[in-house]
């Protein structure tokens, strides 16, 4: 099993440790740079330590996912989870770690690690760093947490972080569940929610899948699989779509097939007399992530194609 360090803010962390609602749904654990945590997987636990002279591990959770965001789309997204009282602050306490300010009306990226259920240690429960952590590491560091110098350590620690006293084999690869929706072998993948939107925005590049459009505020994380209908927060169970056909996937006037190719349904001409530009486009090859482990699973499409799309 592997589990990853992070030196973490000192304010960051005291913020969200006074506020356990928040901190136990999903925080954006945010860096001015650097890319995303390639390994560690979804579910995997996730420990925060402070800087020196505290030099603890105060607190951990399960890595929930990563994308690049603008200052302003983080805290629209997560709000106080990004660990201060206003975006203002969050752009002050940013910028401070920045070699360069932030002028006035400026939304720089920042590279953003989503944790979900975090539990933060009361100050007296605050832990010694693990074995092999440097002085100078500045960002983080991953464990092979079954290595005989770590496994005693590491073992003690998810006890901490679980709240609950349970046999863990650390040899083994193991994920943090949380409530099951449909099937369990594919339960290692799901996002917190907010981090779904956040994944997808960023596995898309920030354009609709099927218009191309890059306009931010009118594109939608949909989903294939609705939650509520069995489905998950797996970026391979979401697409990136402009609003207006984020609506008419989900009413089943538009589909994609498992060749990803899209289809559209002859109700939208029947029913509203409209649709044009999505004829002109049926049976092309949708816009697809980079990575084909991140592009929509052929069971979500497959479903969707049975149970929404309005085929006649």
């Amino acid at each position: 099993m592997r589990g990853y360090v992070a030196v973490t803010d000192g304010e960051w962390y005291r913020f969200l440790a006074k506020r356990p609602e928040i901190a136990d749904a999903e925080v954006n654990f945010w860096r001015p740079g650097g890319g995303p945590l390639r390994t560690l997987t979804v579910g995997e636990p996730f420990f925060f330590k402070t800087h020196s002279p505290h030099n603890r591990v105060v607190g951990g959770g399960f890595y929930s996912g990563f994308a690049t965001l603008r200052i302003s789309e983080a805290w629209q997204l997560f709000g106080l989870a990004n660990g201060a009282d206003s975006l203002e602050r969050m752009r002050e306490r940013i910028a401070r770690y920045r070699r360069t300010p932030i002028a006035p009306g400026e939304d720089p990226e920042i590279g953003c690690i989503f944790v979900r259920n975090v539990t933060f240690f009361p100050e007296n429960a605050a832990y010694q760093p693990p074995p092999g952590f440097a002085a100078n590491i500045v960002q983080g560091k991953t464990y092979d947490m079954s290595e005989p110098q770590a496994s005693g350590y590491f073992g003690d620690l998810m006890q901490l972080v679980l709240g609950r006293k349970i046999e863990i084999d650390l040899g083994q690869p193991w994920h943090d569940t949380g409530p099951v929706f449909g099937d369990p072998r594919l339960v290692p993948f799901r996002l917190a929610q907010q981090a779904f939107k956040a994944v997808v925005l960023n596995t898309y590049h920030g354009h609709c899948a099927v218009t191309g459009t890059k306009i931010r505020p009118v594109l939608q994380a949909a989903h294939i699989r609705p939650v509520t209908a069995g489905g998950e927060n797996r970026v391979d169970n979401g697409l990136l779509l402009r609003s207006d056909v984020h609506t008419m996937f989900d009413g089943g006037y538009l589909a994609v097939d498992p060749s990803y190719r899209l289809r559209v349904s002859p109700r939208l001409r029947d029913e509203f007399g409209n649709g044009e530009q999505f004829y002109a486009q049926a049976g092309r090859v949708i816009a697809l992530p980079d990575r084909k482990v991140d592009r929509p699973h052929r069971e979500f499409l497959e479903w969707h194609l049975d149970e929404v799309f309005k085929a006649s």
